[in-house]
This record gives structure tokens, C-alpha cells and sequence, in this order.
């Protein structure tokens, strides 16, 4: 009996170990190589996706310095556009007083010449204006 039971037991050990054998070549193996696969690429997606994270904080500092230069620029541009625009316009005003000014200046010129002319033509007409207020009182 233990003989036939050792017949029996020595090909099923021998069936169980082979099977475990090619198990092992076929399934397990390649599934276990397969997992630590998969777990390698998504340690390495997960230190990318770490990585481009990083990149992105990077890219917004550098997004946010090139706003702040920017508005800066802009900002000395206008002040520079308003001095100008002001030197400009004060430069315009005080053209304009200077020629008013001189307009000014041939105005009085030109009314104190026809004052004279008035007052020559007036000088010129007093005997005859004393003649007719004397025969107009007269007159009366």
C-alpha cells in the first residue's frame, strides 16, 4: 500500500511541481513584471507631473515679472507722453500770450495814433464849432 500510495503521490508531485514550473514561466512571472511595470510608470508620471508643476509655478513667476516690467514700462511711457504734452501745451500758451502781446501792443499803438488824429481834427474844427455855438446862443 505504501508503495502504490508512493506511486500514486510521486507522478502528482511530479505534475504539481511542472505545473508550477510552467505557472510560474507562463502567469506569474510576466504578471509580476507587469506590476512593477504599471507601479514604475506612474512613480515616474507621478515625479513628472511634480516636476511640471513646479515648471508651471516657474512659468507664472516669470508670466508675472513680465506683467509687472510691462505696466512699469507702460507707465514711464505715459509719464514721459504727459511732460511732453505738457511742455508742449506750455509752450503753445505762452506763444500765444506773446503774440496777444504784440497784438495788444499794435492795438494801443494804432487807437492812440487815431486819439491824435481825432484830437488834431477836433483842434482844427473848434473855430467853427465856437462860431456856430456863438450864433446859436445868439439866436436865443
Amino acid at each position: 500500500m505504501l508503495d502504490m500510495y508512493l506511486t500514486l503521490m510521486l507522478p502528482t508531485a511530479v505534475i504539481f511541481l511542472a505545473l508550477l514550473f510552467i505557472l510560474n514561466k507562463i502567469l506569474y512571472k510576466p504578471l509580476l513584471d507587469f506590476i512593477d511595470n504599471r507601479s514604475a510608470l506612474i512613480k515616474k508620471d507621478l515625479e513628472n507631473a511634480t516636476k511640471n508643476s513646479a515648471d508651471t509655478s516657474i512659468y507664472y513667476e516669470e508670466a508675472d515679472k513680465i506683467i509687472l516690467d510691462a505696466k512699469n514700462k507702460a507707465a514711464k511711457e505715459r509719464a514721459d507722453i504727459l511732460a511732453k504734452a505738457k511742455i508742449d501745451s506750455e509752450n503753445k500758451i505762452k506763444e500765444k500770450k506773446n503774440r496777444l502781446e504784440v497784438e495788444y501792443i499794435e492795438f494801443t499803438k494804432a487807437l492812440e495814433k487815431e486819439k491824435k488824429e481825432l484830437k488834431n481834427a477836433l483842434n482844427g474844427q473848434l473855430p467853427l464849432y465856437k462860431e456856430a455855438i456863438k450864433a446859436k446862443l445868439s439866436k436865443i
